[in-house]
């Protein structure tokens, strides 16, 4: 009897210390596991209307996150045009990308100045207030479609 009453007070023991141990872990609660999803929307979309008929465009708008996973933009085509590749901008160049980033409740921000799509090959002249559909094609979540204005060629969000 006595030997059973300790087992069972070393049992109790040992479970307190468990949950003393796991109610104290990291304040940034737990890492997301390699499978966590991402949760995706697109905001912002725009494309300023190209400066030379038939020549190229370019893209714009914002890709957020709120999910636990990271993802990953993959490629980006449309059925209006011949095709649509991913740029960065920097200091003095342009230089094509395969692939860009989402984080984990962050953004990917594409904007002037900086990442971007460049799109050519048009299927026909756009014109202000036209839509271009975008299929934005991702690692993981699959692809979205977007339709994007076209606004101004000195249109800036927000204004």
């Amino acid at each position: 009897m006595r030997r059973a009453a300790l087992i069972g007070a070393g049992t109790a023991v040992a479970l307190t210390a468990a949950v003393i141990l796991v109610g104290c872990g990291s304040e940034s609660g737990p890492a997301p596991s390699s499978d966590a999803a991402a949760k995706l929307t697109v905001a912002d979309p725009y494309i300023p209307l190209p400066a030379t008929p038939g020549g190229m465009g370019a893209g714009y708008l914002t890709v957020r996150n709120e999910g636990e996973g990271e993802d990953r933009l993959l490629k980006v085509t449309s059925p209006g045009a011949g095709s649509v590749t991913m740029h960065r901008s920097t200091t003095g160049s342009m230089e094509e990308v395969q692939s860009l980033p989402v984080p984990a409740h962050g953004t990917l921000d594409l904007a002037r100045g900086g990442t971007h799509l460049m799109i050519m090959g048009w299927t026909r002249q756009p014109a202000l207030g036209d839509e271009l559909e975008l299929d934005l094609t991702f690692a993981k979540s699959g692809t979205i479609a977007v339709k994007v204005p076209v606004k101004p060629l000195t249109y800036r969000p927000g204004s």
